[in-house]
C-alpha cells in the first residue's frame, strides 16, 4: 500500500510525528510531502533541510514540496491514502474551503478526485476558535478522517486542540474500511 504523508507547519509536534512516520514505513511506501512552510522555515525545533533529510531516510525519496510534483497524485492514482500530519489551522481553512494553492492542500485535492481517505491529524492554537467551523465542514464530508484530538492545555491555551498522533495508524486502517475511529474526541 502506499500512503501521502504530509507535514504543515506545525513544528512543535514533530518530534512526535517522526517516529509514527518511521513507524509507519515499516509495513507501507510512504511519499513524504512537505508544505512550503515546512520547506523553508528553520525554527526552535529544528532546521528545514534536517526535517527534509529526516524524512527522505525515513522513506526512501525526497518530500514533494510543489504543486507541480503533487498534482500527479490524482490523474495517476499514486495513493491508497493520505495523511496530513500535523494539519495546521491554515490547511484546514483551505481544505474547508477547496482551496488548493500549496503542496499539501493540491495534494488533497489531488487525491481526493479518487474517492480515496485522507486522514486529518491536527495542531492548532485556534481550533476551538477561528477553525472549529473548518473542522466541522471537513468531519461531514466525505473521505476525511480524523485522527482522535483533545485539548493539549486547557489552561494556558483554551481553544488549542492536537491529535494524537500515535493513533495515526489505527485512524488510517479504519479510514481505509470507510469508517472513522472512535472515540474522535479524547477526555482531558
Amino acid at each position: 500500500m502506499t500512503v501521502g504523508f504530509a507535514f504543515c507547519g506545525s513544528f512543535c509536534t514533530f518530534a512526535q510525528v517522526f517516529p509514527v512516520m518511521e513507524k509507519l514505513a515499516e509495513k507501507h511506501k510512504l511519499i513524504p510531502i512537505f508544505s512550503p512552510v515546512v520547506c523553508s522555515v528553520n525554527s526552535r525545533f529544528g532546521t528545514a533541510a534536517s526535517h527534509m533529510q529526516r524524512a527522505a531516510e525515513i522513506c526512501g525519496t525526497k518530500p514533494l514540496n510543489t504543486i507541480q510534483e503533487v498534482e500527479p497524485i490524482g490523474p495517476k492514482k499514486l495513493l491508497d491514502a493520505l495523511i496530513i500530519a500535523p494539519c495546521t489551522g491554515n490547511t484546514l481553512s483551505k481544505l474547508a474551503h477547496s482551496v488548493a494553492d500549496t503542496s499539501v492542500t493540491m495534494a488533497a485535492k489531488s487525491h481526493l478526485r479518487n474517492g480515496r481517505p485522507v486522514v486529518v491529524a491536527i495542531s492548532t492554537n485556534d481550533a476551538l476558535a477561528g477553525a472549529a467551523e473548518n473542522i466541522g465542514r471537513l468531519l461531514v464530508r466525505k473521505n476525511y478522517y480524523f485522527v482522535p484530538f483533545g485539548q493539549d492545555d486547557a489552561i494556558n491555551k483554551p481553544t488549542s486542540l492536537v491529535a494524537d498522533f500515535e493513533q495515526i495508524p489505527q485512524t488510517l486502517a479504519c479510514a481505509l474500511e470507510g469508517k472513522q475511529v472512535q472515540p474522535l474526541l479524547l477526555g482531558s
